[in-house]
């Protein structure tokens, strides 16, 4: 009996070491194929820019083999939850994290840590207070407010009075448009004085509010730009709730349905689009560079470009303007 129980156990402990063999194989080929956990955190994920951003990094995650974990606060001011967010994915080990901080400086600790646990970062969007991350994709949003600038300079032929309704203070990437607004207004045109500004949260309706206030407060008001998708949607709405649409020149940043229809409509007048799609996908492939031993560029800039109603049904506007999302995201 003595040498069966000898014999069972020598089976048991071939079993379990061929057992943890396979394990170790299995992982082994899993780390072969690529398939690593990166974790993708936008500022907020209701707007149609952000789903276009996650169709880019769901894009790139399939070209590179990657899995694209997408996780963000709903609303892009709640910086206590995108914190909360990428301190988790730390905490899971993922292979690198892609993100858009929604203020400067709330992930500044958070980005000393992931250096310290060498787990790479890829900021896109918006700009953040470190120096601790692999990679910095986003558009020229300064750039971007300059054209936003000198179109609406344009429109209201050199002359009169515009207003701004900006996005959140400590957005970087918002920021920057509003800084470039400012600086093509005042340099290019002098005869265009920007008689109001005022923030709107990311806040559709808070964007209304703010606009139909500098509405009121300035009755020959020319023309007004909002520097986010929110801020447009806002301006846009209030000046159609006040009878101005056509009247008080607009000039919107981001794209949706509802704001490329005002555009066909003669709401809006111009809308300065970036390329979230490209976006993500760059986010994606300067991460997974970084994972695969090479060294991407510090900073990669994307153009944005402006639309008018005649560039629509254009093949260069449809595809900023109309992303496949279905393809990618299934909706």
């Amino acid at each position: 009996m003595a040498a069966g129980v000898r014999c069972k156990g020598r089976r048991f402990e071939a079993c379990a070491y061929f057992a943890v063999l396979a394990v170790a194989l299995l992982g082994t080929a899993c780390n072969r194929s690529g398939a690593r956990r990166i974790g993708v955190i936008p500022k907020g994920t209701s707007h149609v820019f952000w789903q276009s951003v996650h169709a880019g990094a769901v894009a790139a995650g399939r070209e590179f083999h990657e899995n694209v974990d997408w996780e963000g606060p709903p609303n892009e001011t709640d910086y206590a939850r995108q914190l909360e967010i990428f301190d988790s994915m730390l905490n899971q080990h993922v292979n690198g994290i892609v993100v858009a901080a929604s203020d400067r400086t709330t992930l500044v600790a958070s980005l000393d840590r992931a250096s310290r646990e060498n787990i790479p970062v890829v900021v896109f969007d918006s700009a953040v207070d470190s120096q601790n991350y692999v990679s910095f994709v986003a558009t020229n949003n300064y750039e971007g407010g300059q054209m936003a600038g000198r179109k609406l300079g344009e429109l209201v032929h050199g002359k009169g009075s515009v207003a701004m309704i900006m996005n959140a203070p400590g957005s970087a990437s918002t920021m920057d448009r509003e800084h470039g607004f400012r600086d093509a207004i005042g340099k290019e045109f002098p005869g265009v004085k920007i008689v109001a500004e005022q923030y709107c949260m990311t806040d559709g309706a808070k964007a209304m509010a703010a606009a139909e206030n500098i509405f009121t407060a300035h009755p020959s008001l020319d023309g007004i730009f909002g520097s986010s998708e929110p801020s447009s949607i806002g301006a846009a709405q209030a000046a159609k709730a006040r009878g101005l649409a056509g009247k008080v020149r607009i000039v919107g940043f981001d794209s949706s349905e509802g704001l490329v229809a005002d555009l066909q409509q003669g709401v809006i007048d111009a809308l300065v689009v970036q390329n979230p799609f490209r976006m993500g996908y760059e986010a994606v492939r300067a991460l997974t560079d970084k994972l695969n031993g090479k060294t991407p560029p510090k900073r990669i800039d994307l153009s944005a470009t402006v639309i008018t109603r005649d560039d629509l049904g254009k093949p260069e506007a449809n595809e900023l303007l109309h992303p496949d999302l279905k393809k990618y995201l299934g909706r």
